[in-house]
């Protein structure tokens, strides 16, 4: 898929998040790119499997009064890892895209890996 095709749905599937959690998105990037690097594979521990996305950042639960000035969060989707990942689980591509797109939000809100497979979003 073409990267402007991919931004689109990214951006419908913001566009689509109830507006409570879209109006409490503040100093938060959506970054695209191709593949991890090594370096960032390293650094986060993945060693086999593949990294579909990830939240940089300080989520909106440890925030104090001392944050501000900062840059901004990024979560970060990686073309690709979701694409060949979609097609190795037969699911719509889009869906698949939903999925990595909310499940980093949820970090961004705060959610652990294990709240976030409670809810479903894995």
């Amino acid at each position: 898929m073409e990267r402007e095709e991919f931004e689109r749905i990214v951006l419908k599937l913001i566009d689509e998040l109830p507006e409570h959690f879209r109006k409490d998105m503040e100093n938060v990037s959506i970054v695209l790119e191709e593949r991890p690097s090594l370096d960032l594979l390293r650094k986060v521990g993945v060693r086999s499997g593949k990294l579909l996305g990830i939240y940089q950042g300080v989520p909106l639960t440890k925030r104090g009064l001392g944050y501000n000035g900062v840059l901004p969060d990024r979560i970060i989707l990686f073309m690709r890892e979701i694409e060949e990942e979609a097609r190795m689980e037969n699911v719509p591509l889009v869906e698949k895209i939903k999925n990595v797109l909310y499940h980093e939000i949820g970090h961004y809100f705060g959610l652990s890996e294990e709240e976030l497979r409670k809810l479903g979003v894995f």
